[in-house]
Formats: structure tokens, C-alpha cells, sequence
């Protein structure tokens, strides 16, 4: 599939970094570091501008090393952005440590993975079809 992308940014385009992976690893376009406390959040720029085509997302989402190291991971988890979305990318990253972590320029902060969806519409009902499950949730099927 092929994406249009501006790239305003002064690196390169994102990229997978193996041959079988899902996400394209994107990076920070900052003109100086950020730095988070503990808890602290801020919406980190890319310089990337996307045209989805219709009925494709791009998902943001964490990057498992920058969680399971350093406890910083993406707020609105997945980030969504809509096929008529023309603003720049930027990532709300939120630092779930109790260190502060410092955000350098052109430092790999997320990824991107475009997804196929289906818009519904709704057909109202007076009531489901039954299944073995039933309402069962939150744990239902064990631990």
C-alpha cells in the first residue's frame, strides 16, 4: 500500500527496523530535549504529515523499550489518526516512572501501524443472540 507523507522533519522517513515487523519506529523532531518528570506528559512533534487512504487508521503506539526500561509509553494508547487527518503527528508521551526521562531529538519515541477498519451501521435490536460466554467478562474465562 502506498501512503503519501511530507516530511518536515530533519530525519529520515520512518522506517521498520526488521524485515517482519508491524510498526514503523518514529522519531522526536525537537529543536532542544524534553525533559518528563514522573507523571508529567507533552505532545512530542515529529514533522510528519500523512494522506491515509479511505478506510485506513495509522495507529501510535509504544515502543515496548522505552516502557519496559524507562516507564514511557504513549497516553492515548493507541493513538489514532483518521484518513482525513491533514495536521502534523505528534505523540503524547507520558513518563510512568519515578525518574525523569529526558526526549533528545531524532530519538525513536513510538510507532506507526496503518490498519484496514470498516465503518458500521447500527442495526438496533431488542435483544443478542445467546453464546456459552453470555455477558461473562473482566475475568470470566479464569485468571
Amino acid at each position: 500500500m502506498k501512503v503519501k507523507i511530507v516530511n518536515n522533519s530533519r530525519f529520515a522517513l520512518p522506517e521498520y527496523q526488521t524485515p517482519l515487523s508491524a510498526g514503523l519506529d518514529i522519531r522526536a523532531n525537537l529543536d532542544e530535549s524534553v525533559t518528563l518528570g514522573p507523571l508529567e506528559r507533552a505532545m512530542i512533534p515529529t514533522g510528519l504529515f500523512v494522506e491515509l487512504p479511505e478506510g485506513c487508521e495509522m495507529q501510535i503506539r509504544p515502543r515496548s523499550g522505552l516502557a519496559a526500561k524507562h516507564g514511557i509509553t504513549v497516553l492515548n494508547s493507541p493513538g489514532t489518526i483518521d484518513a482525513d487527518y491533514r495536521g502534523e503527528i505528534k505523540v503524547i508521551l507520558v513518563n510512568l516512572s519515578n525518574e525523569p526521562f529526558t526526549i533528545e531529538a531524532g530519538e525513536r519515541i513510538a510507532q506507526m501501524i496503518v490498519a484496514r477498519y470498516e465503518q458500521i451501521e447500527w442495526q438496533a435490536v431488542e435483544e443478542l443472540s445467546s453464546t456459552e460466554r453470555g455477558a461473562g467478562g473482566f475475568g470470566s474465562t479464569g485468571k
